[in-house]
């Protein structure tokens, strides 16, 4: 998840937090401390892949010990102290939290993806625990809404990592898995070779597509989170649809160049949550 991609990662991560409940703020920033630790151990710094394991393995079982009000190994006593309370409060499902982890584990290991399949249970771990959690802090928790909320997760998460070509490439990295670079005749070398081809339009506009219907798809949750949360819900979404446009107006140009939003975006963002 990198560097940078530990920021682009959680970079809608309480995108707004000044709009989150001052009640609700400590858990969230306990979370985030939380998920924020452990893509740093999955990608910061230059460990070895098997050091990188063996540090989230120990990560995992002082999660377990926290859990059950042990002491864990003490190496990241400030996370754990923030998360113990938290969990115990508002019961926090530990498996969204081992999720997790199970995705920063696969981040150090697999770097490209067969099939969309594989890419949504990887977003299935990495990015939709996230919103999950968030919604069991607002009391949340009926079907429909889990569902559009792991909708706009996942959709966010690519929408980033289509964001984020010019940057991963170089690493070796590519979430644009090999059954779609199929359908347009195009291998992961032609995209590090920055081509700046019809093909490459073509399998940009199908992606980012596929993370807009997501994302539309989830939008109605927007209505049911309560108050302030709700307005910030809706500056996710209208981000996470603002970067797709954009992204898509720049095509191949992203493989060599990293869109960054700027002022008139972000008016025109909250222009739109305004009226949605």
């Amino acid at each position: 998840m990198s560097a940078h991609h530990g920021v682009s990662h959680y970079e809608n991560f309480p995108v707004a937090s000044w709009l989150c409940p001052a009640a609700l703020r400590p858990a969230v920033m306990a979370i985030y401390g939380f998920a924020r630790t452990a893509d740093d151990l999955a990608d910061e710094g230059d460990a070895t892949p098997t050091e990188r394991l063996a540090l989230l393995a120990q990560y995992r079982s002082d999660l377990q010990a926290c859990a059950q009000g042990l002491p864990g190994s003490g190496r990241w006593r400030p996370v754990f102290d923030a998360l113990a309370p938290v969990l115990r409060q508002f019961k926090l499902p530990l498996h969204l939290l081992t999720d997790l982890l199970s995705a920063f584990e696969q981040d150090v290991v697999k770097h490209h993806y067969d099939s969309r399949e594989q890419l949504l249970d990887y977003c299935r771990r990495s990015a939709n625990p996230v919103g999950r959690l968030l919604l069991h802090l607002y009391g949340v928790d009926d079907d429909a809404s889990l569902r559009q909320s792991d909708a706009i997760c996942t959709a966010l998460q690519l929408i980033n990592f289509w964001q984020d070509l010019s940057e991963d490439l170089p690493r070796g990295r590519l979430y644009l898995p090999s059954d779609m670079l199929s359908e347009y005749g195009l291998s992961p070398a032609d995209l590090r070779q920055g081509q700046d081809s019809a093909a490459v339009a073509a399998l940009l506009h199908t992606a980012l597509t596929w993370a807009r219907g997501l994302m539309l798809q989830g939008a109605p949750l927007v209505r049911r989170v309560p108050g302030r949360s709700g307005w910030e819900l809706r500056l996710v979404v209208q981000g996470g649809l603002r970067i797709a446009e954009r992204v898509q107006a720049l095509g191949p140009a992203v493989l060599r160049q990293r869109l960054q939003l700027g002022p008139a975006d972000v008016a025109l963002m909250i222009w739109r949550s305004v009226r949605m």
